[in-house]
């Protein structure tokens, strides 16, 4: 870039609109401290760097451009006199801190009129006093606007994750409940069960053996496998059968619990083997609670497990004991978010996880990356009307790492493709639907994480391509 200043002429700017109703006086001082200059092709300014000077265009062509992962996307490319670029925020309080948002370049040697941004500033507040106020009000109020929106937004993603948690922590806990109710009524039942046996005509000696045995029988349902159906009920007839032939009576009962634990008519033979005839009944009735409570006490942990694993999955998904910048596992987030949405996905959504594990860990804001999947998962669930198949895929991309959501719904119809990433845009019933998810999710993933968010779509095949860089971008990592 290379700049050769020029004689500012007051009359050339009272022909630009910005400054065609301003006074001689007025006029004459911006020519005094402002400056004409050329710029020969190339850069002007950068996106990020010090935002100094409010740039006019008086002639030449400019480019105007946003950063996104390592590319420069063009949003304005202009010849029209007057155009304007640069610290156009000046007049705002700490505008010594500000930079610029994007980049302006020039693609031939163009002439521009530079005011200071400390001049520019100066000259809104002495000429335009009232404007300013309306101006800092309107910047304000739109950003203050937007947080509250985004605090809406996140709020109703909270409730719907909310209700899909609270049922999937109520199966366990429900069950784990009963268990303990159920776990009560068989202890209860075993002391019953063993102050006959101590009182009964048995030898220390077959207590012991009755005990040994005991000890072993739990060990065995610590370690059982679960069978298939036809197996189960062969062995519940086998064990039925010993019981009828030995005098036990509600064999059958017996039989499916005990079979539910992994015995069979094997380990009968053991126990009928180490105790005498007229005690067996009674050992047998006294190892079934025996088997009982063991598996009573399996049922209870496995449902804390689930829900200490449903607690731990939202732990993950809200990321409220992680920093907000980390190198992340991006299948844990994408699986803490299908768990958190279980309950609104429904039993009518097969849910295939094509995941390439091994893929990097990414740098990333776990926790938006969280909402971007969240937003993309309902609004997939949502066209397909509660039935279909939700594909979540993941792939390395040159130096990116992809990630599609693949829905069987209506498709996004091609006339509104262009529109479905814009603020309040939704094709939800009114209620539904606040259009702001896929606005949010590109600004999460494009502005922050200087990815990508696109979407190609027909009916019966919707896919959205989220690529996310494999490194840190410098930018991100200055501000991490």
């Amino acid at each position: 870039m290379t700049e050769q200043p020029t004689q500012c002429d007051e009359e050339e700017l009272s022909t630009l609109f910005l400054f065609e109703k301003l006074s001689d006086e007025q006029l004459t001082r911006l020519c005094r401290e402002g400056r004409v200059e050329v710029f020969e092709p190339g850069h002007v300014y950068r996106e990020g760097e010090p935002a100094t000077c409010f740039y006019v265009l008086l002639e030449g062509t400019v480019v105007l451009s946003r950063r996104v992962g390592p590319d420069d996307v063009e949003t304005v490319r202009t010849s029209h006199r007057g155009a304007y670029a640069g610290s156009m925020q000046a007049y705002l309080d700490g505008a010594e801190k500000q930079r610029y948002r994007g980049s302006l370049r020039v693609t031939e040697p163009s002439r521009f009129f530079v005011l200071p941004a400390e001049t520019f500033a100066e000259i809104m507040r002495d000429w335009f006093p009232m404007a300013v106020h309306l101006l800092e009000g309107m910047f304000y109020g739109t950003q203050n606007s937007q947080q509250k929106v985004n605090e809406r937004e996140r709020l109703l993603a909270l409730g719907s994750l909310s209700a899909g948690l609270t049922h999937e922590l109520n199966n366990p806990a429900a069950a784990a409940v009963r268990a303990t109710s159920a776990l009560r009524e068989r202890v209860a039942g075993m002391r019953h069960k063993l102050a006959k046996l101590t009182a009964g005509p048995y030898s220390r000696q077959t207590l012991d053996v009755l005990v040994d045995i005991q000890e072993r029988t739990a060990e065995r349902v610590s370690k059982a496998e679960p069978l298939g159906a036809l197996e189960a009920a062969d062995r519940e007839d086998a064990l039925a059968d010993w019981l009828d032939e030995h005098g036990i009576t509600g064999g059958w009962d017996l039989a499916a619990t005990f079979v539910q634990a992994g015995l069979d008519a094997d380990w009968l033979d053991q126990v009928a083997a180490a105790i005498d005839e007229q005690a067996l009944e009674g050992a047998v009735r006294w190892l079934g609670y025996t088997v009982e409570t063991e598996l009573l006490m399996n049922e209870i942990e496995d449902s804390t497990a689930r829900i200490s694993h449903l607690v731990d999955t939202a732990k993950q998904y809200s990321q409220l004991d992680r920093a907000p910048f980390q190198v992340t596992d991006v299948h844990e987030l994408l699986d803490s978010t299908l768990v958190m949405l279980s309950g609104k996905i429904g039993a009518g959504v097969r849910v295939v996880r094509d995941y390439d594990r091994n893929l990097p860990r990414i740098p990333a804001y776990p926790g938006e990356l969280n909402q971007v999947w969240t937003n993309l998962v309902d609004n997939a669930v949502s066209a397909m009307g509660g039935e279909g198949t939700l594909t979540v895929r993941t792939e390395r991309d040159g130096e990116q790492l992809m990630v599609e959501f693949g829905d069987t719904g209506t498709g996004v119809d091609p006339e509104i493709r262009d529109r479905i990433f814009v603020p309040f845009f939704t094709t939800k019933p009114v209620g539904e639907g606040t259009g702001l998810g896929l606005d949010i999710s590109w600004r999460i993933v494009v502005n922050k994480h200087h990815g990508s968010l696109q979407v190609q779509s027909v009916p019966g095949d919707t896919r959205f391509q989220v690529r996310l860089p494999l490194t840190v971008p410098k930018e991100t990592e200055e501000g991490a």
